[in-house]
């Protein structure tokens, strides 16, 4: 049985493209696959918290060696791990805010991406010294945003710290590769837009498919 992981990251609720996006996209696989096991995880309505001082010190000690406030620095990073594990579809549903990801997200990853529990560092390997240690996932990227023409050789390329951002990382939430649906000119409200978010319903629809298939 299939495990999906959805993160939401809107800061909207009723009127959120990405919220939409997300929604068709587990609807279709659940037709597809009715006994599918789905884990929610909304970082728009409940951001987790940044991390601290006291995190970095908790994280950077060894087990053995952790004390009961650094168990409990780290509860909330070891369940938000825990969700991670356990997906072997993680579906991230996320607007670009200000050409980047929103701070819950920046936040949900901070959290999740961390020593001796999704990434090991050796010297030993040179200039390369992080290793994923989850692998074997796919990763979903649906997003929304208020520009358009991000590609190479559009008006504005270059200024998409989102997807750059999450294929960086992808490895070590354990995913080898991302595949992204996307709507552009939300904020123009033009026949475009409505190009655009039409052809991404059915992108997202076919996406689902496909996976699920």
């Amino acid at each position: 049985m299939t495990t999906l992981l959805r993160i939401d990251a809107s800061a909207r609720f009723e009127r959120s493209l990405t919220r939409m996006l997300g929604d068709l996209f587990i609807e279709r696989w659940q037709e597809l696959e009715p006994g599918v096991a789905l884990i929610t995880r909304d970082v728009g309505r409940h951001p987790p918290a940044i991390i601290t001082a006291a995190w970095i010190a908790a994280a950077f000690t060894p087990m053995p060696q952790r004390s009961a406030e650094d168990t409990a620095v780290l509860a909330d990073s070891e369940r938000l791990i825990h969700e991670l594990e356990q997906a072997d579809v993680l579906v991230i549903a996320t607007p670009m805010y200000n050409y980047g990801m929103p701070a819950a997200l920046k936040a949900w990853l901070d959290q999740v991406i961390r020593l001796d529990r999704t990434f090991s560092f050796d010297l030993a390997r040179g200039d390369r010294p992080l290793a994923p240690m989850l692998d074997g996932k796919q990763l979903v990227l649906l997003t929304a945003s208020g520009e358009f023409g991000f590609g190479a050789g559009e008006p504005n390329e270059g200024a998409d710290h989102l997807l750059p951002h999450l294929r960086s990382v992808a490895k070590y939430l354990g995913a080898d590769n991302l595949c992204h649906v996307g709507i552009e000119y939300q904020e123009f409200g033009d026949q475009r837009f409505e190009d655009s978010r039409a052809h991404a319903i059915e992108d997202v629809k076919a996406l689902a498919a496909r996976m699920a298939g």
